[in-house]
């Protein structure tokens, strides 16, 4: 892996113009303008959205650079939010430096958000200009000057909006939004921390589950559909079709968001499978749609990014096959399991995750602010990538789907250009360490860092 950054836009997000109303740049430019401070400043890292395999691989890039950092006399304490941004708004932060080094290297093979993520869209700054002046409140009353924040499309909205604030409020804070989502719907980076490890466990566990299937499909079970994530993308669902070793190979039908769902297509390519095979597996996204665009399996619920909610699509195609066709037919949804799945994580996304972590305080150091680190492919075979940057704009609430040839022209299957593009991002295997038959993780002591504002602050 090359260690250069590459520059996906040149001169984006430097601090060159702005800052130089309140400093000279010196010969060392936009870049060394907030380093000439005595004392090195202080920095804020948030965990945001769901939680994904390997987002403390992040969060151990981020605070192993920093403390490296700071060994150097570049940058002080490292904050973390309790719970996301949450922590920032309520004063509710976390003092990584008392952590262990050991522990703090735990987190590279720990699930989930060791430091609790969340589910808060900051409003319109135009509106709800108190949610960001009670930020930089906090900011400045303890010595926070670099702003950190991984999470997926959303998360880096909100990276964006409180950059822009900031400059507004003429606070110096230094942004950057760091990639997460087992989605792989952030735009501009060739895939997204989380969906390697997501996608390696459904390719996983739908090549398993068609084994099972086939040993008891004479007398049992002739059907069986898999949900998974993927409300508007359909990147893990294309994942599944990693399972077949040939063509023919189960899983049989993927249902893809992007694709509008047709129900007589469907039923009669089920029947169609089950005649010639024996049995039929599907995998599909979560957010299916009809052909009229309505998600099959909304229940008229919004969460809290405003997205819809949605009640299971596996289900009700469950219900339709078995009164359509008469099969015995099961059905799982992956849910939380796919995402936290640690043990059978791939290796080349830990490694990302780790990077982008790393990458986003380098960053910084760097003098850069409203960017985000990306992962940019620099050949299939061999595999080989190295780290971007592109500013926060051109990633913050854009959604990347499947693109359609990636999916086969009956809108059933993957396309070998979407193997070629799937393939490396499973590869490897990053298990963790066991102990008496289960994952040993670690659990960090999160202690609190004590309040210094007095007033308590209500979210609107």
């Amino acid at each position: 892996m090359a260690s250069a950054v590459r520059e996906q836009h040149p001169g984006c997000g430097t601090f060159e113009g702005r800052l130089a109303r309140r400093a000279p740049l010196g010969r060392y430019g936009a870049g060394r303008v907030f380093m000439m401070q005595p004392k090195p400043r202080n920095a804020f890292y948030a965990q945001s959205g769901g939680s994904t395999a390997v987002i403390n691989a992040t969060a151990c890039g981020v605070l192993q650079a920093a403390r490296a950092a700071a060994a150097a006399g570049r940058m002080g304490t490292v904050y973390a939010g309790r719970n996301g941004i949450l922590g920032a708004l309520l004063e509710d932060l976390i003092d990584t430096g008392r952590e262990s080094a050991e522990d703090i290297a735990a987190l590279r093979q720990t699930p989930a958000a060791a430091f609790g993520s969340c589910r808060v869209q900051l409003g319109d700054p135009g509106e709800h200009r108190e949610e960001y002046e009670r930020l930089v409140a906090v900011f400045r009353a303890h010595g926070i000057g670099y702003f950190f924040y991984n999470g997926g499309g959303d998360s880096q909205d909100t990276a964006l909006k409180v950059s822009q604030m900031a400059e507004r409020l003429d606070y110096p804070l230094t942004c950057i939004g760091i990639p997460k989502t087992i989605d792989n719907d952030l735009a501009v980076t060739d895939c997204s921390p989380g969906f390697g490890s997501v996608a390696k466990y459904v390719a996983v566990s739908v090549r398993e589950a068609s084994y099972d299937v086939a040993s008891m499909a004479r007398t049992s079970t002739r059907v069986f559909l898999l949900e998974v994530m993927g409300r508007d993308a359909g990147w893990i669902t294309a994942a599944a079709g990693l399972a077949a070793e040939q063509p023919g190979d189960p899983p049989h039908l993927l249902l893809f968001p992007e694709i509008p769902f047709a129900r007589e297509d469907f039923l009669a390519r089920v029947e169609e499978t089950v005649r010639r095979v024996g049995y039929c597996i599907v995998v599909v996204s979560e957010g299916l749609r009809r052909l009229d665009g309505r998600r099959i399996s909304e229940v008229g619920t919004h969460d809290a990014f405003g997205h819809p909610q949605l009640g299971g699509v596996a289900p009700v195609l469950a219900r339709l096959v078995h009164e359509r066709l008469g099969h015995k037919i099961h059905w799982a949804v992956a849910d939380y399991l796919q995402r936290a799945a640690r043990h059978i994580a791939a290796q080349i996304d830990v490694d990302q995750a780790y990077a982008v972590g790393e990458a986003a305080v380098r960053l910084a150091l760097e003098g850069r602010t409203a960017v985000m680190p990306t992962i940019v492919r620099v050949s299939d075979d061999p595999y080989r990538w190295e780290i971007g940057v592109t500013p926060l704009e051109s990633v913050a609430n854009i959604e990347r789907g499947v693109p359609r040839e990636y999916v086969s022209e009956d809108g059933f299957a993957i396309t070998a250009a979407c193997r070629r593009y799937l393939r490396p991002l499973i590869a490897g295997e990053a298990y963790p360490p066991f102990a008496d038959g289960l994952p040993h993780y670690v659990q960090l002591r999160n202690v609190a860092v004590p309040k210094l504002l007095g007033q308590e602050f209500h979210m609107g």
